[in-house]
């Protein structure tokens, strides 16, 4: 596929060198090039279908997640693809199985007149219906049931047409079930292309008339959630704590004034002054963790704790390519994302703070500019995702539904 790892070494690259910006873009990129692996993937004759295409993906998967392994939304994506392959094998294989027994059923008269081809017998239905708790492959299926109900019987004289019927039923197999994971993948893209129109929908449920919003940090569906407030004729200020020292504030500050809403810009040393004055805290979110708790923008730990203090809703808004698998204890998840020291001191004023005494040149003054601070669940009062708001506590649910555990641990090869 040298067309698919071309893309993949772009894509890599990109990741690297951060050029990639947002969760969102992060997440639909990864969803577009795992279903451009999964479509040109050969599948050997007589393999495992599944299994061919789950070690493409996780092989590929492993490189993004290696690139970049602070943005999770990339190890987000790759494992939901993952769910969404093992899925559509079991279900293939579920109907599979169950269009056996309905034909096994209807020409159950016919087979005990022709008497020389025998009935599905009780031990295949059992070891079909068992296989059926695991993502089997068509092969282990056909070993287990007999030839008579697996393949339809022809009363050729040769059994070249048998061996046919056999290779096209795979390849008929291999076509539908590479199509329907595309579809679902398809899906999957959409759902992220449209998660800011769908959490933006439940915005009258929760800002009121003439109440007081403060955020922090420059987020796309924070945008999209006050204006399609705005829009339902609700009558509210926003407060916007201006992010230092990347100053996303001043960006939001800008792009709400431009749609009409009231905004008024503060420090983030004032968030404690102010809080009390603030009836509810809506902020975006750079990954949601299985426990509840929230990786978020650099200082939002700050506001949560100052609105736990003050008893103020502290409400998070996050697509479902945010939920994510893993807890805080994982390594993945410990890992943060250092900026330039240039964002804090321009590169002119440290020759002012080198030791030149020692000889050594090393520095007195040392930078630290972390992009991610860590909110625990306790801190938060609502999750509102794409499928509705959700208390912390049930997180662990919905991200369940959306992940297999046989993929929450993808291994790391060491690098070349």
């Amino acid at each position: 596929m040298p067309d698919v790892q071309a893309q993949v070494n772009d894509f890599v690259v990109k990741l690297q060198k951060r050029k990639i910006e947002g969760s969102k873009a992060t997440a639909k990129l990864t969803a577009e090039l795992l279903r451009s692996v999964i479509s040109q993937q050969r599948i050997p004759h007589g393999s495992n279908q599944a299994g061919v295409i789950i070690e493409a993906v996780r092989g590929v998967g492993e490189q993004l997640i290696r690139a970049n392994p602070v943005e999770l939304a990339v190890g987000n994506i790759v494992r939901r693809v993952l769910h969404i392959i093992r899925e559509e094998d079991l279900s293939l294989t579920t109907a599979t199985i169950g269009g056996l027994s309905v034909s096994a059923a209807s020409d159950d008269e016919d087979e005990l007149e022709r008497g020389d081809h025998p009935a599905l017998s009780a031990a295949a239905v059992a070891a079909a219906s068992r296989s059926t708790l695991r993502p089997p492959s068509l092969q282990t299926l056909l070993e287990d049931v007999p030839h008579s109900a697996a393949v339809p019987h022809t009363y050729s004289s040769g059994g070249d047409s048998e061996g046919k019927s056999k290779s096209t039923d795979k390849n008929s197999r291999t076509r539908k079930l590479k199509h329907n994971i595309i579809e679902t993948v398809n899906e999957l893209i959409q759902d992220i292309n449209t998660c800011h129109e769908q959490i933006a929908e439940q915005a009258v449920e929760h800002i009121h008339q003439n109440e007081v919003i403060l955020t922090l940090g420059s987020s796309t569906t924070v945008i999209e959630f006050l204006c399609a407030a705005k829009e339902k004729k609700r009558s509210f200020r926003v407060f916007v704590a201006e992010g230092a020292p990347r100053y996303q504030g001043h960006i939001l500050a800008k792009e709400l004034v431009a749609r009409g809403l009231q905004t008024t810009i503060i420090t983030d040393s004032a968030v404690f002054a102010m809080i009390s004055r603030v009836n509810m805290v809506i902020v975006g979110a750079h990954a949601v963790m299985a426990n509840g708790s929230v990786i978020a923008p650099v200082g939002l730990n700050m506001v949560a704790l100052a609105a736990q203090r003050h008893a103020v809703p502290f409400v998070v808004l996050a697509g479902i390519h945010k939920l994510c698998p893993l807890y805080p204890h994982n390594p993945e998840v410990l890992l943060n994302e250092l900026k330039s020291p240039s964002e804090l001191l321009d590169f002119g004023e440290f020759s002012d703070c080198m030791d030149f005494g020692t000889g050594s040149g090393s520095p007195l003054l040392h930078v630290v500019n972390p992009a991610f601070d860590y909110v625990p669940p306790k801190l938060v009062s609502l999750f509102i995702t794409d499928t509705g708001g959700h208390n912390p506590s049930y997180m662990y649910r919905l991200i369940a539904d959306y992940y297999s555990a046989d993929d929450l641990v993808i291994q790391r090869r060491p690098s070349s």
